[in-house]
């Protein structure tokens, strides 16, 4: 017996919502997708039942009908009666659609080696279309990828400058998804909204116990045994923004701080990844000071 055909790219779509919960969305959701042709090849939701808000992702293939940008046009117009009778905050994309992205990196190339590498592999739905620096250390790494590498240099009195040409290139290049891969400058609050939901920060977990400058060697003199990293979402809150990926590493006292420091180095890369894939899947969804994370 033959396999059924995998669904094609251009008419496969992703829808992701939230509202106030309440009987029916799920039948209008999946009664809409029907009257268009729709087979749901993955469906996820929540209740959060203490804020009383509803949350959905669903992928679909939509058999027939225009496929692509029209195909997309067509259903986001179709959606917006149902969005607007259950007060829904949704949005539609094609699934294989990727995120135009934009990396910040300061010195540490740990986390930009791994997103470019994964990112040629084509594990990470998303396109790089730049790279900020406030200095040049990763400049050949970009080159090896072949990526525009911007140096923008920051000091106190050029901070707002280096952030309007930021801004800037996130408007130029028509960015998505902005990542802060170890970049180690603290937004301005303006930035920050400018960014809101668009902007994964990462850092390492000791937080607040070790701050400042080389924290993995602040845990080595007191003995830590738990090594981690928190992948956030950017906000005006300094490193505490909604959460959307954390990991531990367990070291011991045979670590000496270099070992302590590259234990650390690989956790970070593989959170931010994660959470890379997970925004650039439309996996995850805002709940107010916290994330709804479909994996």
């Amino acid at each position: 017996m033959t396999a059924p055909a995998a669904p094609a790219a251009d008419s496969t779509f992703v829808l992701t919502l939230l509202c106030p919960d309440r009987p029916g969305i799920v039948h209008a959701v999946s009664g809409l997708l029907v009257e268009h042709h729709g087979n749901i090849l993955e469906s996820q939701q929540y209740d959060d039942l203490v804020e009383h808000r509803f949350f959905m992702r669903v992928r679909f293939a939509v058999d027939g009908g225009p496929g692509g940008e029209a195909g997309l046009a067509a259903l986001r117009a179709a959606f917006a009666p149902v969005a607007e009778r259950f007060g829904m905050t949704w949005e539609l994309w094609l699934a294989a659609s990727p995120y135009r992205t934009l990396i910040l990196v300061s010195k540490f190339s740990h986390c930009l080696n791994d997103l470019l590498f994964r990112w040629s592999k084509e594990s990470l739905n998303i396109d790089v279309v730049g790279i900020v620096s406030n200095h040049l250390d990763c400049q050949a790494l970009a080159a090896s990828y072949d990526v525009p590498y911007h140096h923008v240099p920051v000091t106190p009195e050029t901070k707002a400058e280096a952030e309007a040409t930021m801004l800037g290139l996130v408007d130029s290049l028509d960015v998505d998804l902005v990542v802060l891969a170890r970049y180690m400058q603290v937004l301005s609050d303006d930035t920050c909204r400018a960014l809101s939901g668009k902007a994964i920060n990462i850092h390492h977990s000791f937080l607040p116990s070790f701050k400042g400058a080389r924290p993995y060697h602040q845990a080595f003199d007191r003995g830590v045994k738990l090594v981690g990293a928190t992948a956030h979402y950017v906000t005006a809150d300094l490193d505490e923004g909604p959460i959307i990926e954390q990991d531990v590493l367990r070291v011991d006292h045979g670590y000496d701080q270099d070992q302590l420091v590259a234990a650390g180095r690989d956790v970070e890369a593989q959170v931010l990844s994660r959470a890379v894939r997970w925004h650039a899947q439309s996996r995850v969804l805002l709940n107010g000071d916290r994330t709804v994370v479909f994996r």
